[in-house]
């Protein structure tokens, strides 16, 4: 983890000024979740598992609303959750820099008060966007200055049903096993958090040392000097393929399905708190209706991500060239397109992510009890769509669905806060713009769950309450004066 303790004192001042907005504010809330034991072991109202931004906004508002006994786990270590610093390959985020992100409505937990506190405010007003590393800080001190309970280096192996109802989370870390029990359970894992890679089947015909895809670990030391084919045009497509070249590969070729780059973003376009907050009240009809459309015009990678590839002279660009064949010879690949064939020494696959429960043996337990979109909605004419087919069918805290109602009803205790939520609930749990809009609505689909599930314990407080706020000497009751005569005072 970065050593915040060396960053310039205009942290200290923010950080003193977050405190007070706190106070000011009264959060976080007090606690007042009851505890619960079962067998010695105390129970742990929610675990979120994933560290990065998602599940810090979850864990920020978990605790901003008063349930205190909650942890977050994530297998990276400190400082490395996330896409951030491993597999993001791009200079800068490609949001907008003043756009508040997790800060939860709060000025001083904003990424613009962190990054004026730290480099000043001319520094801010030049910064075009966000570098991807100082994000990274800003999360970690996010984290740090919120004091949220994050345990690294841990691993989920399995989520469990138990009889009573709760969740058992089997969890590896340094190589020991400890299972956790936990009331609810929140999937905060990212793009591919429902699947993994999606490489095409044709990868197959080659060695699995000749190609990658770019959410892998990939040596790019090891490529200088070398071809390199990169499939696919998208934002991490064109980040890989400037990476490649950035390292030294002599040659690099991109190979693209359409006739031209996607240049319109359709969902920026529309960005609004209509959007946000009006998403999930949508008809299923209107809901795939505009998800199918945004995805088939497809994002475009963005600008300085493009001129970054394309500054090289030995990077070259390939329309309409759809990969058909890819043939091993000796030390190389062939990569064979309608247009003509290529040979290349690494190919890196830009091609994204499915949504595949089989690929995620900690879920494996309810994976057949899991409502997708296809178990209950009929496809539009003319608008088949296999990602919003796979989709989780959620309920209105992220909270998965029964695909036989009653057929495992502790399935309602985990909820997927991650990109797949996408088409029931909007981009609340991804994209940096609404993930504040997201945590709030999950945290407070968990609260109202919770307090429901306690109303017995609840209500016994409320009967044993018994703080006075009269102590019986305020006022004392006339008992000797008879009261006056009224009509004979008129006579």
């Amino acid at each position: 983890m970065s050593d915040l303790s060396t960053l310039p004192d205009g942290l200290d001042a923010l950080e003193a000024r977050l405190r007070q907005d706190l106070a000011w504010l009264e959060l976080p809330a007090k606690s007042w979740v009851p505890p619960r034991v079962i067998g010695g072991q105390p129970v742990v109202d929610v675990v979120i598992i994933g560290a990065g931004m998602a599940g810090l906004a979850a864990s920020g508002m978990l605790k901003r609303l008063g349930v205190a006994n909650h942890l977050v786990l994530d297998k990276a270590t400190a400082g490395q959750e996330g896409p951030w610093v491993t597999f993001a390959r791009m200079r800068t985020l490609r949001s907008p820099k003043q756009l508040t992100g997790p800060a939860m409505g709060l000025p001083a937990l904003t990424f613009r008060a962190y990054y004026e506190a730290r480099f000043g405010r001319e520094a801010w007003v030049a910064l075009d966007r966000a570098p991807r590393e100082t994000w990274m800080e800003y999360l970690i001190w996010y984290r740090q200055v919120l004091e949220l309970p994050v345990r690294n280096g841990v691993t989920v192996d399995a989520i469990l049903p138990r009889e009573d109802g709760m969740l058992d989370l089997v969890c590896i870390k340094d190589g020991l096993k400890e299972t956790i029990v936990a009331r609810h359970a929140v999937l905060a894992t990212g793009r591919d958090g429902l699947g993994g890679p999606f490489v095409p089947d044709i990868a197959k015909s080659i060695g699995r040392k000749f190609w990658a895809h770019t959410a892998d670990d990939i040596d790019f030391a090891v490529l200088r000097g070398k071809r390199i084919g990169v499939v696919g045009a998208g934002a991490s497509a064109m980040d890989n393929a400037a990476t490649a070249l950035e390292a030294g590969a002599s040659r690099l070729d991109m190979f693209v399905r359409r006739k031209e780059l996607p240049r319109i973003n359709k969902f920026t376009g529309i960005g609004s708190q209509g959007v946000v907050h009006g998403f999930a009240g949508l008809p299923d009809e209107w809901k795939w209706c505009f998800l199918n459309y945004a995805m088939g015009q497809q994002t475009p990678p963005p600008r300085p991500s493009v001129l970054r590839v394309s500054s090289f002279p030995q990077a070259h660009l390939h329309l309409e060239s759809p990969i058909s064949g890819l043939e091993q010879e000796g030390d190389h690949v062939i990569v064979t397109t309608p247009k003509a064939s290529y040979p290349v020494d690494f190919l890196i696959f830009g091609t994204g992510f499915k949504i595949d429960l089989s690929n995620r043996p900690e879920l494996a337990a309810f994976d057949p009890h899991i409502r997708l979109w296809r178990d209950r909605f009929p496809v539009p004419a003319g608008m088949p769509n296999a990602e919003l087919e796979g989709s989780p069918d959620l309920g209105e805290a992220f909270e998965f669905l029964e695909r036989e109602p009653g057929s495992c009803p502790t399935l309602a205790k985990i909820h997927c806060f991650n990109f797949p939520a996408t088409l029931s609930h909007g981009k609340l749990t991804g994209d940096i713009p609404a993930i504040s809009e997201g945590a709030d609505r999950l945290a407070r689909g968990i609260v109202r769950a919770l307090f429901v599930a306690d109303r017995e314990k609840h209500f016994e407080n409320l009967q044993a309450f018994d703080t006075p706020e009269l102590l019986g000497d305020e006022w004392a009751d006339d008992e000797t004066e008879e009261p006056s005569d009224l009509s004979s005072e008129r006579t």
